[in-house]
């Protein structure tokens, strides 16, 4: 399971440091795309064939199906991890997520999420993240 917070920087040639427990899950090969909420998913090719099944799974005549699949696999990109832990982060997929300079990863459970640290300060401000907040919200989702 993928779970924690690491906050890094990007380097001049687009790169970053992929912790080491991410590294572990993941492996050398995995899929980076767009995320929701103006952050970048990252799957371990395991858990991106999941997700590819139960996409081939959504009806074609479904527009609201088409879009959701061009939205996640026109971005895709299939990275390695070079001798240092890093991945290069491509152009289009770092102005997407507004990805400068410094940035957070986080693990949720089989994905990891890329953030600029300036979206993942602007994200917790905007969310109800008090204790009372999230017991209602995991009330409401039955948790």
């Amino acid at each position: 399971m993928l779970i924690g917070t690491y906050h890094h920087s990007i380097d001049p040639k687009s790169r970053i440091i992929v912790p080491s427990k991410f590294r572990e899950e993941l492996g050398c090969r995995f899929i980076l795309t767009k995320g929701l909420d103006n952050c970048l998913f990252i799957y371990s090719m395991t858990e991106w064939e999941k997700f590819e099944d139960r996409i081939q799974e959504l009806p074609i005549g479904s527009k609201d199906a088409r879009t959701f699949v061009r939205y996640f696999f026109s971005s895709a990109v299939e990275c390695d991890i070079d001798k240092q832990g890093r991945l290069t982060i491509p152009q289009n997929l770092r102005e997407y997520a507004k990805i400068e300079k410094d940035l957070v990863t986080i693990g949720v459970q089989s994905r990891v999420e890329i953030w600029s640290r300036r979206e993942w300060e602007n994200y917790n401000a905007a969310a109800d993240l008090s204790d009372n907040g999230i017991a209602e919200k995991m009330a409401d989702l039955g948790i």
